[in-house]
């Protein structure tokens, strides 16, 4: 079964998963990203090893799991440092989304599209857009998204800062967008603007699906 492929990405403190919940509430499948993360350094994984063996044993709870506080000030002193971060994690990561997409499209065919999204912070930062039938970029200024993130995670202004710098500038992220959401305003209006996404977004499936041999 042919999967409408949508990537969701946008900087920390966007909005971005509000948006995917409303993605999600449409019935799409949605992958969050995150999470795979999470999965991929769960303990057992050879992800953790590998970590542990480059950054030491410093990184890991007394019972074995990751300090994730500890891995990023650690992993984020230096570009180098980074660099190995994402060399350990970002394949391992997109290989397991991949498996994920592949079941997606086993499955039989029903009467509407399907559509997979997937929710994915550093999509541009990875190379990845280039994958997807649209992308949705969720786009607020560095000042809104500070004050949430302090307001609503309680996070350092300084931590905050250090990740954005991290991150794809919003030139990139506009210039990679097939649909673009700018969320300056209440949570009502970006609920709204992200229905009206969806909406043309299910439009362009059922048409690539009607141009397509399933």
């Amino acid at each position: 079964m042919t999967v409408f492929l949508v990537g969701l990405t946008g900087g920390i403190g966007s909005g971005k998963s509000t948006v995917a919940g409303c993605f999600r509430a449409r019935g799409w499948h949605v992958i969050d990203a995150d999470a795979v993360a999470r999965e991929i350094v769960a303990p057992g994984e050879r992800t953790l090893a590998d970590l542990a063996e480059r950054f030491g044993d410093a990184i890991l709870r007394p019972d074995g799991s990751l300090d994730r506080p500890a891995l990023a000030r650690v992993a984020f002193a230096d570009d180098a440092s980074r660099a190995d971060l994402d060399r350990l994690t970002h394949p391992r990561i997109a290989a397991r989304i991949a498996e994920r997409l592949a079941v997606l499209g086993g499955q039989e065919p029903g009467p509407d599209p399907l559509i997979a999204v997937v929710d994915h912070p550093l999509l541009i930062e990875t190379g990845q857009t280039g994958r997807f039938d649209e992308v949705v970029v969720v786009l607020a200024e560095e000042a809104t998204r500070v004050a949430r993130l302090v307001r609503d995670r309680g996070l350092p202004e300084d931590d905050i800062r250090a990740r954005m710098r991290a991150q794809a500038g919003d030139d990139e992220r506009r210039a990679a967008a097939t649909h673009l959401l700018v969320n300056e305003g209440s949570l009502a209006e970006l609920e709204a603007a992200a229905g009206a996404v969806a909406d043309r977004i299910e439009a362009a499936a059922r048409e690539a699906r009607g141009a397509s041999p399933w």
